[in-house]
């Protein structure tokens, strides 16, 4: 009997998901651990391994197919010494193809697309459903592009390949507007990544109790540790402030364990490990991806392993265990320039650490007026989690490492 290949749940969250690309084609010879297809999730989009051995007999829901129900079947795979015939013992139930509403419905792989081209006429354009909505995503214009697939049809790779090198980029048709008091618009579809996202800060702001801690922290010292330590590094290994960030909060949540909690509806969960979600913007949305026991780590290891989450996160292949859980969340905007701001908790963590920019300013030292760099950091704390005294224990500790950075090294 063939072995089914359902579509899996990648996510406590998810429920469905978008089939982007299938790495096996049927008849293909497939082995255990090789990447069998690409899952768009609600968090990010995904590499699946195959678990079994054998021949892909028949895929099922074919690439670029959106809201595939978890657990619906989605190809089949022959056993050894099993032939083709063996797939007809399999019943499948095939999910609705949507087809263009001038066109019959057909396979995926074979949709046309009616396309505006630039001159303001009509081109048929071929080209499979997942290379429009990237298109569509990053306002590339499909009329441009030269096909590589089969009779020309415009593939994944031809979009991607001219969103990375294009000089120019069309940009989308205007939306007329219902009446004269808006201007035209430009509708952008939502990804899944972007409508969780939406979902639940909308949720946080709601149903957690929200309370906010400023400090505000001289980074002159740490500024001159990571300037010596960098001078012995090449690019590839140069420590950043957001490492002696992560780093030092860390450390404060092991000096103050009460901060390093979640709220589970009828108790407190107090961590033992310090594991913190770095915020990371993406084209698809804001991701977290966790740098594990941080206090455990090194700058340099906490620095490399940051270097490789944020890679894979603009990419869109981090693994689940790279971004589901952490104990506690760092949103650091200081790199765009913005000197002080309050994030949104990301439940059930009871924090998060806002970090602005480094700024010079006036401060009074001995009586004396001297200039010094300081960083503003603003922690937004579940009030059901963590108590104000709390929260200000542990800005406490980890000012106290910032502004001597050596005490993270010890």
């Amino acid at each position: 009997m063939p072995i089914q290949i359902l579509m899996p749940a990648l996510s406590p969250t998810m429920s469905e998901g978008n089939l982007v690309k299938w790495h096996k084609k049927e008849g293909e010879q497939v082995k255990a651990g090789q990447i069998l297809a690409e899952i768009e999730t609600d968090k990010a989009t995904m590499e699946i391994e195959a678990v079994d051995e054998g021949i892909l007999g028949r895929i099922v829901v074919p690439e670029g197919t959106e809201n595939v129900k978890v657990n619906e079947l989605i190809g089949l795979l022959l056993e050894e010494g099993e032939d083709s015939s063996a797939l007809d013992e399999v019943s499948i139930k095939k999910p609705p193809i949507l087809a263009p509403a001038s066109s019959s419905a057909k396979p995926a792989l074979a949709t046309v697309s009616e396309l505006p081209s630039s001159s303001g006429g009509q081109n048929r354009v071929f080209a499979t459903p997942l290379a429009k909505r990237i298109a569509e995503q990053k306002q590339i214009d499909l009329g441009t592009l030269s096909g590589s697939g089969p009779r020309g049809r415009i593939i994944r790779d031809d979009v991607e390949a001219y969103g990375n090198t294009a000089i120019r980029q069309a940009p989308l048709p205007e939306v007329k507007a219902a009446d004269e008091l808006f201007p035209s618009y430009q509708e952008i579809r939502l990804t899944n990544v972007r409508k969780v996202i939406a979902q639940r800060l909308s949720e946080s702001k709601k149903m957690v109790p929200h309370f906010y801690l400023t400090i505000e922290c001289e980074i002159d010292d740490l500024l001159k540790a990571r300037q010596e330590i960098n001078l012995n590094l090449d690019e590839t290994q140069k420590i950043s402030v957001n490492d002696f960030v992560i780093k030092a909060i860390a450390m404060a949540l092991k000096k103050v364990p009460e901060a390093n909690a979640a709220w589970g509806e009828d108790h407190l969960k107090l961590f033992n490990r310090a594991d913190i979600s770095v915020a990371v913007a993406s084209d698809a949305g804001l991701i977290t991806p966790i740098v594990r026991g941080a206090d455990q780590k090194s700058l340099s290891e906490i620095s490399r392993e940051m270097k490789e989450l944020v890679a894979k996160a603009r990419a869109g292949k981090l693994k689940p265990h790279e971004f589901q859980g952490g104990t506690f969340s760092l949103s650091n905007l200081g790199m765009y320039g913005i000197k002080n701001f309050a994030a949104v908790i990301n439940p059930p963590q009871g924090c998060i650490l806002a970090v602005g920019a480094g700024q010079q300013q006036a401060i009074v030292k001995a009586g004396k007026i001297e200039v010094a760099t300081v960083m503003n950091c603003t922690l937004s704390v579940d009030h059901r989690v963590v108590d104000g005294a709390v929260g200000a224990e542990f800005l406490k500790q980890f000012k106290q490492m910032i502004t001597c950075p050596v005490m993270m090294v010890v």
